[in-house]
């Protein structure tokens, strides 16, 4: 498979070595230093692009891709307020898309265990929930883009949790999500819940950045020949569904 890289800081390169030993092709690498390279032939002949750059470039990037009729997997977060934009300019120009908050199939098992843990919790009302997210010093943003998806998950779960804050004064109806960033962490979410008798604790810590671009890549063959809006959600379905029989 043939593979562009928009985007190509720490976490681009981290795909980039990861495709190769998978056996793909790197056919551009496009940055803000040279955005030309959007019209060049090499990224005609691309498979898929992989997209991790900023909040502010993100979307346009969608746009430059969809008219070029380029597959496109994202993990940029910040952005999703103009989700309804992109989901109707994909299906309009019969692009394929698929992103998410977190490309860690592990992530993805711990969002699969935090939504059920919520589904119990929802008949237990004296636990409530709580939130941190640890991330290295560069990730500007807060709470990040997994810490939101994981709110959203209780939220919807759960029906004495209404909304999530970062205030930590909040009322008891609003999940508290704190952040903190150190150093080089590649990202730890912490979700507890708490009682007057005890406190039960779920956590992924990432130990580097292979696990979200491995499973960016593995995103890209997936959605080779489906097109339309998708999520990772599908994609582990089926990787889940391949090999058990549930």
């Amino acid at each position: 498979m043939k593979i562009a890289l928009i985007g190509y800081g720490k976490m681009g390169q981290a795909i980039e070595r990861l495709a190769l030993e998978r056996g793909h092709e790197i056919v551009a690498r496009i940055d803000r230093h040279n955005t030309a390279e959007w019209d060049s032939d090499a990224l005609r002949h691309a498979d898929v692009a992989i997209e991790f750059t900023t909040p502010l470039t993100a979307v346009d990037n969608y746009f430059k891709a969809f008219e070029r009729q380029i597959p496109v997997v994202s993990g940029t977060t910040a952005w999703t307020d103009r989700m309804d934009e992109i989901k109707a300019a994909c299906e309009a120009q019969g692009a394929s898309f698929l992103w998410s908050s977190n490309f860690s199939i592990g992530v993805n098992i711990f969002m699969a265990l935090n939504r059920y843990l919520a589904t119990i919790m929802a008949g237990v009302p004296q636990y409530r929930p709580a939130m941190k997210e640890i991330h290295h010093i560069h990730k500007l943003d807060h709470p990040s883009g997994t810490a939101i998806t994981l709110a959203g998950q209780i939220i919807e779960a759960h029906p004495a949790v209404t909304s999530w804050t970062e205030d930590p004064a909040a009322a008891d109806t609003e999940l508290i999500i704190s952040h903190e960033r150190q150093g080089e962490v590649p990202g730890t979410h912490i979700v507890s819940w708490d009682s007057p008798v005890d406190t039960i604790t779920i956590e992924h810590s990432a130990k580097s950045r292979d696990g979200f671009a491995l499973g960016a890549v593995m995103a890209a063959e997936w959605l080779a020949g489906r097109p339309g809006f998708h999520t990772l959600d599908e994609m582990m379905y089926d990787l889940i569904h391949s090999h058990t029989n549930v």
